[in-house]
């Protein structure tokens, strides 16, 4: 569970079951962000998906029947589907009818968030009990219609065709947000796995840090579990129990995170970024930094520049 896998572990995998296909670069990942579009066909297999939580979002289009493997469900499909999953919640896809045809794209944070923020609002964050939305016949044409026009725009040579694949991505979970069912029962939500996505969502709004008069306000469980109206324990327990992490873990891991990036991309001095990151004095930064990455935040600016 706690493993995650990144985009070279998907395309390592795709490679596997397909030598011919040509595997995409991944070097402006980073900066640009990444998208890719499929046929079910050619990724499903027998075999269930490992069970963990990946770096990308993934929007699939299920024609088939399998179970979803989701944190304290499994999750039963039927025939046809809609699949949003985000980054924050761990899951796995059983087939089990021989037929598994339909549609995925998969994409980074940065691909989309560069350049539509109110998808952070969206059906990609609200469906954390459920990300299964049942779609009729007549609507799996109309989702089946996007991804065909997206795969043809990834093929295509068009100079902004990456602006036409964000407002596809945009359609489709309008599209989705029309036929979401009304069924409550359906709907009802695991509280651990909605708890922590708030919890992510919240820590993630803080970055990135684009001057030096922006601190952080929230650095503890405390901070965050105040702000989530809820006791530090239950947070702590829900936070651990969906992602294999302490609350604790996933906070430190995100301001070492903006660390490395700051110390990286800017020219501000290592008070400033201390400062910025919610530690009061350089040395308690220093000793965060050498204890997360074994080095001084100079040393690391150093190496970073020489290298």
């Amino acid at each position: 569970m706690n493993k995650i896998e990144s985009l070279h572990d998907f395309y390592g995998r795709l490679k596997t079951q397909h030598p011919d296909i040509t595997i995409p670069s991944l070097e402006t990942v980073n900066n640009t962000g990444h998208i890719g579009v499929f046929k079910r066909s050619m990724y499903c297999s027998a075999h269930p998906s490992p069970y963990n939580r990946r770096d990308y979002y993934k929007i699939s289009l299920i024609l088939g029947s399998g179970i979803l493997h989701y944190p304290s469900q499994r999750i039963l499909v039927k025939e046809r589907a809609l699949l949003f999953t985000n980054p924050n919640i761990p899951y796995a896809w059983e087939a089990t009818s021989e037929t598994q045809a339909g549609y995925f794209c998969l994409f980074t944070e940065n691909f989309i968030h560069k350049r539509n923020e109110s998808l952070r609002e969206s059906l990609l964050w609200r469906l954390d009990g459920c990300p299964i939305i049942p779609i009729t016949l007549q609507q799996e044409n109309v989702f089946t219609e996007i991804f065909t026009k997206m795969t043809a725009e990834m093929e295509g040579m068009y100079i902004h065709k990456y602006e036409m694949l964000r407002n596809y991505i945009q359609l489709i979970v309008h599209e989705a947000l029309k036929v979401q069912p009304q069924d409550t029962n359906f709907r009802e939500r695991n509280a651990a796995v909605r708890l922590t996505s708030l919890f992510i969502e919240l820590l993630e709004r803080q970055f990135p840090i684009g001057s030096t008069d922006h601190v952080l306000e929230l650095r503890t469980p405390h901070d965050f579990a105040n702000q989530l109206s809820v006791h530090v324990n239950h947070l702590n327990h829900a936070v651990k129990e969906v992602t294999g992490r302490t609350t604790s873990e996933h906070i430190l891991k995100r301001i070492t995170t903006e660390a490395l990036a700051l110390l990286s991309h800017t020219e501000w001095n290592v008070a400033q970024i201390a400062y910025c990151l919610g530690f009061e004095y350089p040395a308690n930064f220093n000793t965060f930094f050498k204890r997360q990455m074994q080095c001084t935040p100079k040393a690391f600016r150093k190496e970073g520049i020489s290298s």
